[in-house]
């Protein structure tokens, strides 16, 4: 059975990546691809980061004090 791994271990398989590439102890064709490993992992965390943030509500309370549930909207600024 395929176990999805989680964005958790995604990204500390990619934090080791970075840091055998960072250390310059891997030969052309081993960092290479360790990169594009990175890589796709890089795009794998950002699809999850993408589809947590399409999941988040909040929940906002009126003037009765009733409680609301908006979607989140990022605003970039």
């Amino acid at each position: 059975m395929n176990k999805e791994k989680t964005f958790e271990e995604d990204l500390k398989e990619l934090e080791s990546i970075a840091n055998n590439l960072e250390n310059g102890e891997l030969n052309l064709d081993e960092a290479i691809k360790e990169f594009e490993k990175g890589m796709k992992l890089s795009k794998e965390c950002t699809k999850k980061l993408d589809l947590a943030e399409k999941k988040i509500n909040i929940l906002l309370q009126d003037d009765q004090g009733n409680l609301k549930e908006e979607e989140f909207v990022y605003e970039e600024q």
